[in-house]
Formats: structure tokens, C-alpha cells, sequence
């Protein structure tokens, strides 16, 4: 009786700390490739999440064995889940603006992260992805898990050289 009575204490304590860090994430401290905009929360730099390869693995490896139209055979892609990066940053739209090195830009439906284990994929058959090679971050539907999804659509919203997403 007396610990739970003392973990109700703690918890009521350690609440109000919690709410202190919803707003804000850590500060990236190697070369940042990612940076998020827009309708988010959860910020580190001004008005943005920035995210450098540690912090975007911290949110969870998924990996994904599949083909693409792009790729030869099957690979074993491996990033975060897209509905991962929404929840640290506190997406709060419905649409994305994913924007590659090269400037060009993707609307992708924050409905297909939701929906589909679309990764951001920042390796490919264990190793980290340069940007010649799709990298440093691949949007990456499940082709071969939801054979549904390869057409013009989803193909379309695979970016690869991701740089930047902006919640709208």
C-alpha cells in the first residue's frame, strides 16, 4: 500500500516535469539531415525540428525488405517509421511538402504514414545511404509488403535526397 501510494507521489511530481519537455527536442549534434517546418509542436532550432542521423535513428530501426522501381533485386532498407517523425515533431497537418537536395518537392498525405509503415529510410543492406545512392534519406513505402502501392501515385511520393518536410 505504502509504494503505491509513494509511485502516485513521484508520478504527480515528475508530471509537470514532462510537460516542460513536450515542447522541445534535443539538439542535434552531428551534421543535421533532416530539418521539419510548419505545423509542428516540438521544435529545436527556432521554429524547427532539426535532426541529425542519431537523433532519427533514436526513434526506432524499422527495416523493410523489398524491391523498388529504382533498385536492382530486393534490399533490406532500415529507418524510422514516417508516423514516428510526425509524432516527435508534433505534426499537427495533413499534408507534406517532402523537399529533396535537388529542389524537388512531393505532396505526401500524412494519412499514408499513418496508414502505411512508410519509413525514411537512411540505410540500405546495413549501410548508411550516401547521396548518391538515395541517401541521406529515402521515403520509402512497403512495395513489396502492399503490392497495391506500386503505381504512378506512391512511386511519385518515394523521394529519395530528402532534405527538408514541411507540415501543412
Amino acid at each position: 500500500m505504502f509504494i503505491s501510494r509513494l509511485s502516485l507521489l513521484l508520478l504527480a511530481l515528475l508530471l509537470p516535469l514532462r510537460s516542460l519537455w513536450a515542447g522541445s527536442l534535443p539538439m542535434p549534434e552531428g551534421p543535421i539531415i533532416l530539418k521539419v517546418g510548419g505545423k509542428i509542436t516540438h521544435t529545436n532550432i527556432g521554429d524547427e525540428a532539426h535532426f541529425d542521423y542519431q537523433m532519427l535513428a533514436a526513434l526506432g530501426m524499422v527495416e523493410i525488405e523489398t524491391r523498388t522501381p529504382w533498385t536492382e533485386g530486393v534490399s533490406d532498407f532500415a529507418g524510422p517509421l514516417g508516423r514516428d517523425l510526425l509524432d516527435a515533431v508534433g505534426a499537427q497537418g495533413e499534408l507534406l511538402k517532402v523537399k529533396a537536395l535537388n529542389e524537388f518537392v512531393a505532396e505526401v498525405p500524412v494519412a499514408d504514414l499513418r496508414s502505411h509503415d512508410v519509413i525514411l529510410a537512411v540505410k540500405r543492406d546495413g549501410e548508411r545511404m550516401p547521396v548518391r545512392d538515395f541517401g541521406p534519406i529515402f521515403v520509402l513505402y512497403p512495395f513489396d509488403q502492399n503490392p497495391k502501392l506500386l503505381n504512378e501515385t506512391y512511386r511519385f511520393r518515394s523521394v529519395w535526397q530528402v532534405s527538408s518536410i514541411r507540415v501543412e
